[in-house]
């Protein structure tokens, strides 16, 4: 019996070495398709630059005319016992199944027990628990579906919003982002239905984000762009500033991925502007905020032209001023990323492993990680940091 895939057995430098080599082109004519230096995919290729820049990797999907995930998309972990795979189908065929055109495939009850369960996966999904949030998911999508029939259908069809926009982040940190597209597309159906809009906008968010997820940047500016449109007016409603700037925020993200930096300085500027009326929120689950503000910059020069920059912005910035884990590993990713770029692997290893003890599902299931270790396990495997780079490596699955 073959023993599970780990995520390392085939780093992303292989996997784009051999789409490459079936479509039968050279490295310099791949480059040019993708609008990238030769020198640069070679690195890549041949493991001597880690494959860790989302935006370049959009670049190369792109011109390989493949999916982002065909790059990305990770093994089996270690220990996983295709937990994951069972999650990602649970979660596919309930979302599949909570179509508002049809009817639900179970009777309805009671929403109230509902409602808490959903509290419950929202702690899961931002604490990073994602096989716990998975677990939960699929009942809870049948539920709402067959609630959003009754009396209680307005309470209902927001709460799908909300459930969708949570398994729509679960499915893409479990290793299907592709996914995750689909599934926030659920979340539009029920606002659609609810003609809420503050769900639209919520709707908007998880859409934009997750298209972001597989590198469809000018899909996501465009929804976000529109999302955001569309709430002017309603800004005086509960969470209405919070979405608007936090659609704004994901819209320069956007346009930053697209090389549009002026325009994306513009938008993180006005997301600050918005920042400073709302201050530090928890409305809606957004974490919107200056400090939440500071991590999509830093997340933003961390692939960026520039990663010195993402490493000085967050000397100035207090992660645990947002509660939720997710953003704060997201935050520690990121930073690592941009130190590792700048030579500084023993500090990127470092804040690693501060992200690995606050959510080691995500740490370990990040094909982005696992390129940034490879990168820094090449460089440093005589150096002083070695035994606790060596401890990370196992854990992420990368061969030593």
């Amino acid at each position: 019996m073959r023993p599970p895939r780990l995520i390392s057995d085939e780093p992303i430098g292989e996997r784009i070495k051999l789409l490459r080599q079936q479509r039968g082109w050279s490295i310099r004519y791949a480059a040019s398709v993708a609008g990238i230096s030769h020198t640069t995919w070679s690195r890549i290729e041949n493991g001597l630059r880690s494959a860790d820049n989302r935006f370049l990797l959009s670049e190369i999907a792109t011109a390989l005319r493949v999916p982002l995930s065909d790059l990305t998309t990770t093994g089996v972990l270690p220990g996983d016992k295709g937990q994951s795979r069972d999650a990602i189908h649970g979660i596919t065929k309930a979302i599949i199944e909570a179509d508002l055109d049809y009817p639900a495939t179970v009777a309805a009850g009671p929403l109230q027990p509902l409602l808490h369960q959903l509290d419950t996966v929202a702690a899961l999904r931002f604490g990073c628990d994602y096989l716990g949030a998975a677990r939960l998911l699929p009942e809870l999508l049948a539920g709402l579906h067959a609630a959003a029939t009754g009396h209680e259908r307005t309470e209902a069809l927001k709460a799908l919003v909300l459930t969708a926009d949570a398994a729509s982040f679960v499915i893409r940190y479990l290793g299907e982002p592709a996914s995750a597209v689909l599934v926030a597309d659920r979340a539009r159906q029920a606002a659609t239905a609810l003609e809420d809009p503050i769900m639209l906008g919520m709707a908007a968010w998880s859409q934009a984000h997750a298209a972001s997820g597989v590198g469809l940047y000018p899909r996501a500016q465009i929804i976000a762009e529109q999302g955001a449109t569309a709430l002017q007016g309603h800004l005086s409603k509960p969470g209405g500033l919070e979405l608007l700037g936090q659609l704004v925020t994901v819209s320069g993200f956007a346009k930053y991925a697209q090389g549009d930096v002026d325009g994306a300085a513009a938008a993180v500027t006005e997301a600050a502007d918005i920042a400073e009326r709302t201050g530090q929120s928890d409305a809606l689950g957004l974490h919107f905020g200056p400090t939440n503000i500071n991590f999509w910059r830093i997340s933003m020069e961390a692939d960026g032209n520039d990663p010195g920059h993402a490493v000085q912005i967050a000397r100035g910035v207090t992660p645990h001023l947002v509660p939720a884990v997710s953003r704060q590993v997201a935050f520690y990713i990121d930073l690592a990323r941009a130190l590792s770029n700048t030579g500084k692997d023993t500090e990127a290893v470092r804040m690693l492993l501060v992200g690995e003890r606050l959510a080691p599902q995500r740490v370990r299931n990040s094909p982005i990680v696992a390129e940034t270790l490879r990168g820094a396990l090449d460089r440093a495997r005589r150096g002083s940091g070695w035994a606790e780079l060596r401890g990370l490596c196992e854990r992420v699955g990368i061969p030593l």
